[in-house]
């Protein structure tokens, strides 16, 4: 859509999204991971941020191999969260409060434990045996192509049983469904008419990208020499579109003012036209070339890299101009997959109280660009990621491959640690500090990973009484945006993009807001004439004087009345 009145805009255009990754928010249960009930106790918590839905990582019934997106039963939550009965009281509560609850969709595979794959691996000739993909060996027994998994090894693996290979995209155990059979997303679309029903606000579609294949029949492809990248050779196929409109056509006949996001890995931001907007398959969509930057690319890492901010600011004016006139960003810089934006995103080495300032301008960053800011549970509070002394305190599977990967290139165990240090997605996942308890409130059990160490001075408790911490910020901001129509539904104009300084215009009519960010720990000089006839209304240092930013400091300037 266009930029344009606030009164055009749909609800999840003009809200916050916080995305709960519920293992790790709060357990009532004692057992050591988090549960429904737990975030339903936090609903005015996350009111109190304005947040208008939450985003549920998988609660579905599950073997739990990959913390939930192994899925068993879409339509069953796992008992480690609770029962459909604390869903339902989850959905209601959360509605009372003006907040929509959003579903993880997690369509490319399930487990190797649903009862799908269970029939389809029974034999060939069953009601489900091509509801996977299943391919016969070589001539020499080997694998169909020489794929590597995203989280390492072969992307096949051969099932006695049935006497073929099927293919997983990720862990051999989440097999990776057969979109080409009609039966295989029809049974889908059903799984989101039920939770339509259910009454939640949303859904966010995992993996997205990955759902139609190469052609696997006459010609297998394959890749060069060793195990080849299957993201490469899968990820935005050909004919993906054609499967997504028929997708989003069965969840708009479900009903329920339901809006769509999907994770994009592969799609570029020229590409956004096609996916996003009146015309596309999503009403958002996850475009990860900004979190990339970090690492020199989705593919370089697992080696550390020295990256510049004019790579950065590239990616996100990329991605606003794709979608300046025909869609709608979801803005971002955490989520349960990524390392924590302080240590991602500040360029050099900021003291505490530094690393205080830089996550305020995140957040303002965040809060201030044109789309939907998506918030991960824990960015509120500033948190930064954790650095344990050995990889067997790691429970992430892709962070035990890539450090495996590390050693393979000649790094040595500290280097490999040192990069796992930076990039591991454990570090989103360790439990919220709610206050300076044992555990830090988050359970009277064992917590299923360690909490931060400095839970006991960084906490919500602490945060909330303190007037100029990162989460009192955080409300700041929210309140802000959501009282200037501007930051809402104005256009999005890039200003600055150099070493030092993202500056960027939002205006609407004759409103006119102007951000400033400096995302070193030097000071910074611009030119003063960006701001002038505007007044700075939010500073992260308090005040702020035209032409200069302390460390880390972002200020936001707003016309004044008839300038």
């Amino acid at each position: 859509m266009t930029s344009g009145s606030n009164n055009a805009l749909a609800w999840w255009q003009k809200t916050i999204v916080y995305e709960v990754y519920p293992k790790s928010f709060l357990d009532t249960a004692g057992g050591g991971t988090g549960t429904l009930e737990g975030v339903r106790r936090k609903l005015d918590y996350l009111a109190d941020l304005r947040v208008g839905a939450i985003w549920l990582t998988p609660v579905y019934a599950s073997p739990m191999k990959d913390n939930g997106y192994d899925v068993a039963d879409y339509r069953a939550i796992d008992p480690r969260f609770g029962s459909m009965e604390d869903m339902e009281r989850l959905i209601a509560g959360a509605r009372a409060r003006g907040i929509r609850i959003v579903m993880d969709l997690v369509f490319n595979h399930t487990s190797d434990e649903c009862p799908w794959f269970r029939e389809s691996r029974a034999g060939r000739t069953g009601a489900k045996a091509d509801w996977y993909i299943w391919r016969d060996p070589r001539p020499d027994g080997s694998a169909p192509t020489n794929w590597r998994s995203i989280f390492g090894g072969p992307a096949w693996t051969f099932d006695e049983a049935r006497g073929q290979y099927y293919l997983h995209t990720f862990g051999s155990f989440q097999p990776d469904l057969n979109w080409e059979n009609p039966e295989v997303r029809q049974a889908l679309f059903d799984v989101a008419r039920f939770w339509v029903a259910k009454g939640v606000g949303g859904f966010r579609v995992d993996a997205i990208t990955y759902v139609k294949k190469p052609a696997l029949v006459d010609g297998v492809p394959d890749g060069p020499d060793g195990l080849a990248d299957i993201h490469a050779a899968t990820a935005n196929t050909p004919g993906i579109l054609d499967f997504l409109r028929e997708f989003r056509a069965a969840v708009r006949d479900a009903g329920g003012d339901v809006f769509m996001v999907g994770e994009a890995n592969g799609v570029k931001a020229t590409e956004l036209s096609d996916w996003v907007g009146e015309h596309g398959v999503f009403d958002m969509l996850f475009e990860f070339s900004h979190l990339d930057v970090p690492k020199g690319g989705a593919a370089a890492w697992p080696q550390e890299y020295r990256w510049a901010l004019p790579q950065l600011t590239k990616c996100l004016i990329d991605s606003q101009k794709a979608t300046a006139t025909g869609g709608w960003c979801p803005v971002f810089f955490e989520n349960h997959d990524q390392p924590r934006s302080v240590n991602q995103f500040l360029l050099g080495s900021p003291t505490d109280e530094l690393r205080t300032q830089g996550a305020k301008m995140l957040a303002t960053v965040l809060m201030t660009l044109r789309g939907t800011p998506f918030l991960y549970q824990g960015q509120e509070l500033g948190l930064g990621n954790v650095a344990w002394p050995t990889i067997k305190c790691y429970d992430d599977l892709s962070s035990h491959d890539q450090y495996r990967r590390a050693l393979a290139r000649g790094l040595t165990d500290a280097e490999a640690l040192r990069c796992v240090h930076a990039f591991s997605r454990d570090n989103a996942r360790t439990p919220i500090p709610w206050d300076g308890s044992p555990n830090a409130g988050f359970t009277s059990g064992t917590p299923w990973l360690p909490v931060h160490d400095d839970f006991a001075t960084c906490n919500v408790t602490a945060q909330d009484a303190d007037p100029g911490s990162v989460l009192n910020w955080y409300r700041r901001l929210a309140a802000f945006r959501a009282s200037h129509e501007v930051l809402l539904a104005g256009d999005f104009t890039p200003l600055i993009a150099d070493a030092q300084v993202f500056a960027f215009e939002r205006r609407l009519g004759s409103a006119r807001a102007v951000v400033l960010a400096n995302f070193t720990a030097e000071p910074a000089t611009y030119d003063a004439a960006l701001t002038r006839g505007c007044a700075p209304l939010l500073s992260t240092c308090g005040d702020t004087a035209p032409g200069t930013l302390r460390p880390y400091e972002a200020a936001v300037c707003l016309a004044r009345e008839g300038a």
